[in-house]
């Protein structure tokens, strides 16, 4: 559902830890990571705030660890990335590690406050986003919870009988098996030329 987020490959609700469950993703390689790439991993990573409000219209305090690792990640494409249209293309991010501003932020407080709103408006846009996918996908969320609740582990397989296969995911098949027919017919063109006796 979502192109750029990580595929599931594993889900559990027995309890680890302080956690009430956990979830493995089989994460993409990347160099260099686009805006809607962030953006997409963000609305998953919100998936569970929006189930509550959308199963239950109320929310809990289970997605903690969920609303930290999104406002990391909307700060950084606000004050580090450069990547917000109304801060533009700067960055308060020194990786050189010898800043001068250890204790105080190198921006003025009317910055900060823009700062914070264009972060709240982040996180609530992929948050309603989140919400809506779910709401048209209710029907697949309550059989995937009814399966979460008989086998307490469930795998990718499960999730592709329930949702189908990543639309996303098969272009890159798709792309995959062309260059390797490509490869092969070129393999094969070589083996048909005949060799020159001669030599």
């Amino acid at each position: 559902m979502l192109e750029h987020a990580a595929p599931l490959v594993k889900v559990t609700i027995v309890p680890r830890g302080k956690s009430l469950g956990a979830a493995w993703y089989l994460p993409e390689e990347r160099q260099i990571v686009e805006t809607e790439q962030m953006l997409d991993e963000m609305c998953a990573t919100l998936g569970g705030r929006a189930a509550e409000k959308v199963m239950f219209d109320r929310i809990s305090t289970g997605a903690l660890n969920d609303l930290e690792k999104v406002t990391r990640q909307a700060r950084a494409i606000v004050s580090v990335y450069g990547l917000s249209d109304k801060i533009g293309n700067i960055t308060y991010y020194d990786s050189s590690g010898q800043s001068d501003y250890t204790f105080t932020k190198p921006y003025s407080e009317k910055t900060a406050q823009i700062i914070d709103e264009e972060i709240s408006k982040i996180i609530k846009s992929q948050y309603e986003r989140a919400i809506d996918i779910l709401k048209k996908n209710k029907t697949k969320l309550t059989e995937l919870a009814n399966i979460l609740i008989e086998k307490e582990v469930i795998f990718e397989k499960d999730l592709k009988n329930i949702f189908g296969e990543r639309p996303f995911n098969s272009h890159v098949v798709e792309e995959v098996n062309k260059k390797s027919k490509t490869v092969k017919k070129k393999e094969n063109l070589k083996d048909e030329i005949p060799k020159d006796s001669s030599k």
